[in-house]
């Protein structure tokens, strides 16, 4: 070969290669992980969503990238955020952190597939057609935490029954006013009032739990929402600084001081969205996977806290706790 045309035949291989470095990075799907929450206090839910896309053979780095976008309980930014993720082209799309991510999504594409990690009813809040047979483009498990606010009304009158009963909710969530209801019902069915109050920042929990401390005799429970779970330390610090007994609904509050916790894992429930994320990057259809629900609640009960409110708690709430911190 002749040295003009080893080197023509040299610069065209080397030309060809970005191109073909690029190509091979296009193909890299990424999922858009879409989150009211924070990075902070999603971080060990997000690592359960890797777990579950690993288990479906996908390797977060290797064979798959994922953009994250945090709402950090700002609920008004998710369209927006969803919007990003779609103008970004990802291959899916997992909606965490209640049906108001699910919503953004939805609102967002009618083609990308969506994986919903959702505490609330996707029925209810009409992500979904049915949970056997979702419909559409969305697909993903359901915590069903909102369901077990009644649950935990009747927790709290039954630790504390002679208490004035409060709940603290987050008016920008679209889940408030039916948890408010079904709250008001269950302390109705005791033959007591719930007072409600609200609160949608760090501020407004503050002043909520200081409007609290005013009333003698208070026991609380707080609102499912995903802004609360990323502030588990200071409303569980408030209510120990004021005594108020408090039920919560996720054991994170309980390992960080919380007195009672009555929910699902989430952690479960994050490995499975990650698993059903990489069964749509590998082509299955959201139609054709149902909603998953959790198999198990746990009631935590922390009686390091109740001995500090010194409160006694009831041995047949004892008896059916699924972990008791001593």
């Amino acid at each position: 070969m002749k040295r003009r045309e080893f080197i023509a035949l040299f610069g065209g291989v080397a030309a060809a290669w970005p191109l073909s470095a690029r190509a091979q990075q296009a193909v890299t799907p990424v999922i858009g992980f879409l989150c009211s929450g924070s990075a902070e206090a999603f971080a060990p839910l997000v690592a359960a969503f890797r777990d579950g896309l690993k288990e479906a053979g996908y390797v977060e780095g290797r064979n798959v990238a994922i953009d994250f976008a945090w709402a950090a309980g700002r609920y008004d930014k998710l369209p927006s955020l969803a919007a990003d993720l779609v103008s970004r082209r990802v291959a899916v799309i997992a909606a965490a952190g209640g049906a108001v991510a699910g919503l953004a999504a939805k609102a967002a594409t009618s083609t990308i597939p969506i994986v919903i990690a959702t505490g609330d009813d996707p029925v209810k809040y009409g992500l979904v057609s049915s949970l056997s047979r979702p419909g559409g483009n969305i697909t993903g498990v359901t915590l069903f935490i909102d369901i077990l606010t009644a649950k935990r009304v009747e927790l709290l009158t039954e630790l504390a029954p002679a208490a004035t009963l409060a709940m603290i909710i987050n008016p920008r969530n679209p889940n408030a006013e039916a948890e408010a209801r079904d709250a008001q019902v269950a302390a109705q069915r005791s033959g007591r009032k719930l007072q409600l109050l609200t609160a949608s920042n760090e501020g407004e929990i503050d002043a909520a739990f200081a409007k609290l401390a005013q009333q003698p005799g208070v026991a609380l429970t707080i609102g499912t929402d995903t802004f609360f779970y990323s502030r588990q330390e200071q409303l569980v610090r408030l209510a120990a600084r004021y005594a108020i007994p408090t039920v919560y609904f996720h054991r994170g509050f309980g390992l960080v001081g919380g007195l009672i916790t009555y929910g699902s894992t989430f952690i479960d429930e994050l490995r499975t969205a990650g698993r059903y994320a990489g069964r749509m990057l590998a082509g299955e259809k959201p139609t054709d996977l149902p909603i998953l629900q959790p198999s198990k609640f746990e009631l935590v009960i922390n009686l390091r806290t109740a001995k500090t409110l010194g409160l006694t708690v009831p041995p047949s709430l004892l008896a059916r706790a699924d972990e008791v911190i001593e």
